[in-house]
């Protein structure tokens, strides 16, 4: 650059020839339209229109010029810019439109989609059928009670006239807490069936009692087709003036019909509880083949493996020491108890085959047995 303005030859500037100046805006103008994002076009910006692109440097030399070359240079280096500029604005609509559309396509929500495709599960049959099964009580008049299932040994063998070598106290069948002296003798245990709650309902009750009692219980067994260390029963417990066996008959008849319809014959089979004396097990008429799987040439009954009968649980008539020891007259009340097992019931009456299928969490076991509330 010469230090006088006045003998400075313009065509000895370079970046200013007419020539120059065209290819340096064509330069621009083709970086411009290859830019394929608008991240490059930020980089292309800064190149060809920033403060230290050619084209601005050139603009500074235009001052070391005569003055009669200073406007035509200006002109033709302030439309070399203008033209990059427009094109710098046009390409970022361009790229940002395209950005927008490329969104709307990626992120786009079919609306027509299937709503339920994900599955909202269902409640678990054991519960609508332990709830079914107890409301069937509850419309003759019992009320619910309920109990810990982490029990006191009193409560669940000694009131209930469990002597004390009886086996089901032991390690065997009973899954005991473990205290600061051991296993068998903390006197905790989870319980192993709901009779516990009888007791209960007898020492904070009036009499007459008339309750069931649902909920899980705890034994030590494998789990197989048959059997769980843990699974749910329904109690029954009727405490009052005068009642006879054939009271329990006439609940369990009721019972059955509400569950299983009408016209279905019941047994009492000979057993043995030691908090019932008579006892009995209860069996009812197959509700699938109603007895006739039993007649030679009839088909075969799934349900009842055709035998014409279905084992529902045991019942008896209260011991009159388990009323002793809730603090009860046994010469002025008298009363029953039954148990029934939920999970069996399940079985027999959907045709489940194998418990494991019931706590495994499958929900394609839980789905075909619907939402019912």
């Amino acid at each position: 650059m010469s230090a006088s303005k006045q003998s400075y030859d313009p065509v000895e500037v370079t970046p200013l020839h007419p020539e120059e100046v065209a290819r340096m805006r064509d330069e621009a103008l083709g970086a411009i339209a290859k830019a394929a994002d608008l991240d490059e076009l930020k980089h292309v910006r800064i190149a060809h229109a920033g403060d230290r692109s050619p084209l601005a440097l050139a603009n500074r030399e235009i001052g070391a010029l005569p003055p009669a070359a200073r406007a035509d240079a200006g002109k033709r280096v302030g439309a070399a810019r203008a033209a990059i500029a427009e094109a710098l604005r046009a390409r970022e609509t361009e790229l940002e439109e395209e950005r927008d559309r490329r969104a709307l396509a990626e992120e786009a929500v079919d609306v027509t989609l299937p709503w339920d495709r994900a599955p909202r599960g269902a409640r678990h049959p054991l519960t609508t059928l332990q709830e079914r099964m107890a409301d069937v009580f509850v419309a003759m008049g019992f009320e619910i009670a309920e109990g810990p299932e982490v029990e006191a040994e009193w409560f669940n063998f000694d009131a209930l006239n469990f002597e004390p070598d009886h086996p089901a106290r032991t390690m065997q069948d009973t899954l005991f807490v473990a205290g600061a002296s051991g296993g068998e003798d903390s006197g905790v245990l989870l319980r192993t069936h709901t009779s516990p709650v009888q007791v209960r309902a007898l020492l904070a009750r009036p009499l007459p009692v008339y309750v069931v009692c649902p909920g899980k219980v705890f034994r030590s067994d494998e789990p197989d087709a048959t059997h769980s260390p843990v699974f749910h029963q329904l109690e029954g417990l009727v405490v009052d003036e005068g009642i006879t066996m054939a009271h329990l008959r006439g609940a369990i008849d009721a019972f059955i019909a509400g569950m299983f319809g009408e016209g279905l014959a019941t047994r009492f089979r000979p057993s043995y509880f030691p908090f019932t004396e008579p006892s009995a097990e209860v069996d009812m008429q197959c509700f699938a083949c109603r007895g006739a799987s039993v007649e030679p040439g009839a088909p075969p009954c799934r349900a009842c493996k055709s035998e014409g009968w279905i084992e529902l649980g045991g019942c008896g008539v209260v011991n009159p020491w388990v009323l002793v020891s809730a603090g009860i007259d046994p010469e002025r009340y008298s009363g029953w108890a039954f148990g029934l097992g939920v999970e069996r019931t399940l079985m027999f009456r959907h045709g489940a085959e194998d418990m494991r299928d019931m706590f495994e969490g499958d929900i394609r076991f839980t789905l075909p047995f619907g939402m019912e509330v």
